[in-house]
């Protein structure tokens, strides 16, 4: 964003913006917390700034599991299970997976144990070759996807943590091939769809994203619910289908016997 725009949205002079970033003016506490809002600048970034500058944090960090955080909880659970039959779960900013829906576990039957050991990270479980990789049919793209969006988030904040996750996931073994399978209705050309191998087909998901609009907590600015919409009908009948309390847990128990679980 350039400084006239910045100024603009932060309804203040130029001249003033360019007296606080050159160091004249000391910007004050609520000045540097409209110029981050303005900026979209992280809520745990935004405490660092204020720390830097010799104030006291803004935001409170609190764990997933505090009392405090109970609504949040309620919220995420109620969203994930009105999303059934179809794949949906809340993951932290280091892609760990803080819950799911059922749908999730049908998925991710055959994997490795040891990517199932809370806490799991998701993007571990998907890309490694113990995990769903092996199953993705369209693993470049969907490889390729995952890394912008680690980069994005590296971009954002520089932590460490995705810094390692990132260098992991690049360090697995590249997928062969480099087209997008057929599957017909041109949907390749509207979003990169997640496609796995099933004993019962290909199932092929879209994925969305959802976060809290108006956080003033930085454990939950951080929080997010990925959810997979079906991409096409078979997808969305198997779903359905394998919803059915008997019929998952033959499912489930089929998975396990295609991988040698």
């Amino acid at each position: 964003m350039s400084q006239m725009a910045l100024a603009c949205d932060a309804d203040i002079s130029a001249r003033h913006l360019s007296f606080l970033e050159s160091g004249r003016s000391k910007p004050s506490r609520q000045m540097l917390l409209h110029l981050a809002a303005c900026l979209d600048v992280p809520l745990r970034d935004r405490n660092l700034l204020l720390a830097a500058a010799g104030f006291a944090p803004a935001f409170e960090e609190r764990a997933y599991g505090e009392a405090a955080l109970d609504a949040i909880r309620r919220s995420v659970e109620m969203m994930l299970a009105a999303h059934d039959p179809n794949p949906a779960l809340a993951v932290d900013r280091h892609w760990t997976m803080l819950a799911s829906n059922r749908a999730v576990a049908q998925l991710v039957a055959g994997a490795d144990h040891s990517l199932l050991r809370p806490p799991v990270n998701v993007l571990r479980l998907m890309l490694h070759p113990a995990g769903l990789a092996p199953r993705i049919l369209n693993l470049s793209q969907w490889r390729a996807h995952i890394i912008a969006r680690l980069r994005r988030q590296i971009d954002l904040g520089g932590d460490p943590v995705l810094m390692d996750l990132l260098e992991e996931v690049r360090d697995y073994p590249a997928p062969r091939g480099g087209a997008l399978p057929e599957s017909g209705g041109g949907q390749s050309t509207i979003a990169v769809p997640f496609q796995l191998a099933t004993i019962e087909g290909v199932l092929s998901f879209f994925s969305t994203c959802t976060v809290f609009g108006t956080p003033v907590d930085i454990t939950v600015s951080e929080l997010a619910i990925e959810a997979f919409l079906p991409a096409d009908p078979a997808t969305a009948e198997m779903m359905r289908r394998v919803s059915q309390p008997t019929v998952a847990r033959e499912e489930v128990s089929a998975f396990k016997m295609w991988h040698g679980s």
